[in-house]
């Protein structure tokens, strides 16, 4: 029995996994997470390859088996993941040669309106990052050494008795502050740390018909650092705000236009303020008796496609304004009797009984009540606490 699943569990492994089978759930899933295919799984693949790099070494899968986490405490990060990765490749991602050590990209939201996206947009960015110490170039300060304890490797190796067992410990030198080299004299505008902060200001261009979520890249742009020869990219991923009169869908747009019942019933123009300024003049024509819910297309209104600029549609929802109660007398509406379509009769009841009845005004209870989807049959006296024999027997 093994003491602790966690890193089996992250190469989606049983505790019983033989050498080959570890090997092979690493390269399946080093393969999906790579930074390079996934660059939003940075995390999950150092994960796995510190999984990997644990349990394919047998000494310390025996630690962990028998000890867990704890046995193996003290030991350090461990081998770079991409550096892990390579010696299993061969390379970097997909076989190719691995190239210089690349720097982490960083990903920015950038928040715009829909109409940002519908006519184009240059916006500023002002983005912190590090770069290269510009007084010492980066080295950290003068007569920098490789450390001779941990000879350049940032840690140190120790044996410890637990018991039967001798552990080996690896944990960061002390002498270098696993750096793996010493500064003389430290360079006093980054203190050694070989990077400062920078303030980098990069103009972002929206261009029409870009989407929600989509990616605008800044290749080299990231963060430089001492031994990174290609700084990764800043990522802007556009993230848009609702808008209050249309909904996005594709390259069409969705808005809810609301008439009055004249212009439904009789005609007459409805507005749409656009998102470029212009205001679309709508003509309903005579007798088209719009309806509540009714869909139209506008076409050749909808968002601008992207790069091409073709257009998609506008589709209009309509949403009827009714008068209010009592608004008007009864020779109007006699008037109207005798414009409209008359009433339809009344379908023949046979022999039943007929009664009339008043309507009313539902209270708030009443009307929620109305609009659920499933309706449900809701015991008053349980509504009021009271309790009833389906609670009585629950408790017996």
């Amino acid at each position: 029995m093994v003491r602790d699943t966690k890193y089996y569990d992250s190469l989606e492994v049983s505790p019983n996994a033989t050498e080959g089978e570890l090997k092979k759930a690493y390269r399946k899933l080093a393969l999906k997470y790579h930074p390079d295919k996934n660059p939003e799984a940075g995390d999950k693949f150092k994960e796995i390859s510190h999984a990997y790099e644990i349990l394919s070494d047998p000494e310390k899968r025996h630690l962990y088996d028998q000890y867990g986490e704890e046995g193996l405490s003290g030991m350090g990060g461990g081998m770079d993941a991409e550096d892990l990765f390579s010696q299993l490749f061969g390379g970097a991602f997909g076989g190719r040669p691995k190239g210089p050590r690349r720097g982490r990209d960083m990903v920015h939201h950038l928040k715009v309106q829909l109409k940002d996206l519908y006519n184009g947009k240059t916006t500023k960015l002002a983005v912190q990052k590090h770069i290269l110490c510009p007084k010492c170039e980066g080295a950290g300060g003068k007569d920098v050494k490789k450390c001779e304890p941990c000879k350049g490797q940032g840690f140190t190796v120790s044996l410890r008795q637990m018991g039967p067992m001798v552990q080996q410990v690896q944990q960061p030198c002390a002498a270098c502050q696993g750096q793996g080299e010493t500064i003389g004299e430290k360079c006093t505008q980054c203190n050694g740390k070989k990077v400062v902060n920078d303030k980098k200001i990069i103009e972002v261009h929206i261009d029409k018909g870009m989407k929600d979520g989509q990616k605008i890249t800044f290749a080299g742009e990231a963060d430089q650092g001492p031994g990174i020869e290609q700084p990764g990219d800043i990522v802007i991923v556009l993230a848009q705000q609702p808008d209050p009169n249309f909904i996005r869908r594709g390259d069409d747009l969705v808005h809810e236009a609301t008439i009055d019942l004249l212009t439904a019933l009789a005609g007459g123009q409805f507005a749409i303020p656009h998102l470029d300024d212009r205001v679309l003049l709508v003509p309903i024509a005579p007798g088209e008796c719009i309806r509540p819910d009714m869909v139209k297309t506008i076409p050749h209104q909808g968002m601008p496609t992207y790069r091409h600029h073709d257009f998609g549609n506008l589709i209009v929802k309509f949403k009827i304004e009714f008068p209010p109660a009592n608004w008007t007398d009864n020779d109007t509406i006699k008037k109207l009797e005798g414009i409209l379509p008359p009433r339809p009769s009344l379908p023949s009841f046979g022999d039943k009984h007929l009664e009339e009845v008043s309507m009313q005004d539902a209270d708030p209870k009443q009307a929620a009540r109305a609009s659920y989807p499933h309706p449900m049959d809701i015991d008053e006296e349980d509504e009021e606490g009271q309790g009833g024999p389906g609670v009585q027997c629950a408790q017996q």
